[in-house]
């Protein structure tokens, strides 16, 4: 079982959206606490994850050694990858 921990920046994020896709995402990153990476796909040329929910995606640390999932950012997919760096 994995860890969940948010990011101040993807907290913030979050409580911009309509309740009822928080909600949505919140549930979603919630259910991959046992088996992160059968939801989670790794970026390419990068060492996050991405999780989908519709039109959002959330961008994510996992560590395995410490079982934890570190959410950074939360964002729509037309310019959430215009803001990683």
């Amino acid at each position: 079982m994995y860890e969940i921990t948010f990011d101040e920046e993807a907290i913030n994020l979050l409580n911009t959206l309509p309740k009822e896709i928080k909600e949505r995402i919140f549930d979603k990153v919630i259910s991959t606490k046992t088996s992160p990476f059968h939801f989670f796909e790794r970026l390419t040329g990068r060492k996050d994850y991405k999780l989908r929910v519709g039109d959002y995606r959330v961008i994510a640390d996992i560590d395995q050694m410490n079982n934890t999932i570190k959410v950074t950012v939360i964002g729509h997919r037309k310019n959430i990858y215009k803001n990683l760096n």
